[in-house]
């Protein structure tokens, strides 16, 4: 394994120094840096597509990666601890869990590792890392970090595949911290290349920076070793 910087200083190099100091902190996350970040807050709006986009959204259920609900004011939990797979890769774990109503949790799983084929960070989506997503990142101008999607690969058993945009989403996720508010303010959006917007939310969170080791509640059921 590739030890040092963590995997978002990698791909960010000099420009991290330029995210605002509790942003390095939050995507400071990793091996060597010992620590985890939870963060707890409220999303002020969870959106979806028309009607037409619920089956992308109805698929992704099955293995937390998108759901179908809406909501405002939607109490959220995001949890980022950083382990050693089994193949020696540095992982970091974003796993969003969101109280959509009454009775029903919805979970967001995903976990990234820094590729050095790639020379980016990858993506794993979902709780059997079947879908592996390139991320592109790029710090704005008032220290925020933005993080866009590009090609997706899927991977199950001995099938491997390019994945058709047609049936998936890119996403854009920006987050930021507000000074004034002393909170992390975090924004996504879903779109299809063809059918347009599928998903998005907005919110603001507070961090607790924890010691230990990463969860086992937050890893995934199977790890993928192809990129």
């Amino acid at each position: 394994m590739t030890r040092g910087n963590g995997i978002f200083e990698r791909v960010l190099g000099d420009d991290f120094g330029r995210l605002h100091p509790q942003l390095q902190r939050r995507f400071g996350v990793g091996v060597d840096a010992g620590y985890g970040c939870i963060g707890r807050g409220v999303m002020t709006q969870v959106r979806r597509g028309p009607w037409w986009t619920l089956p992308f959204l109805l698929i992704g259920t099955f293995r937390n990666i998108l759901f179908p609900e809406r909501g405002r004011d939607v109490p959220f939990r995001i949890d980022n601890h950083a382990y050693v797979d089994d193949f020696g890769r540095e992982t970091v774990t974003f796993v969003r869990t969101m109280d959509v109503r009454p009775g029903r949790r919805r979970r967001f799983d995903a976990t990234m590792i820094y590729s050095d084929a790639r020379r980016r960070v990858v993506d794993y989506l979902g709780t059997h890392q079947h879908l592996a997503v390139d991320l592109d990142l790029a710090v704005t101008d008032d220290g925020g970090l933005l993080l866009t999607s590009g090609a997706q690969r899927f991977y199950e058993g001995r099938l491997a595949f390019r994945f058709p945009m047609l049936f998936s989403g890119r996403a854009r996720l920006l987050e930021r911290y507000d000074d004034a508010q002393e909170r992390y303010l975090i924004d996504l959006e879903i779109h299809n290349d063809v059918f347009g917007f599928l998903f998005g939310y907005q919110g603001t969170f507070t961090c607790e920076f924890v010691d230990g080791p990463a969860p086992a509640t937050v890893k995934p059921y199977r790890e993928e070793i192809r990129e």
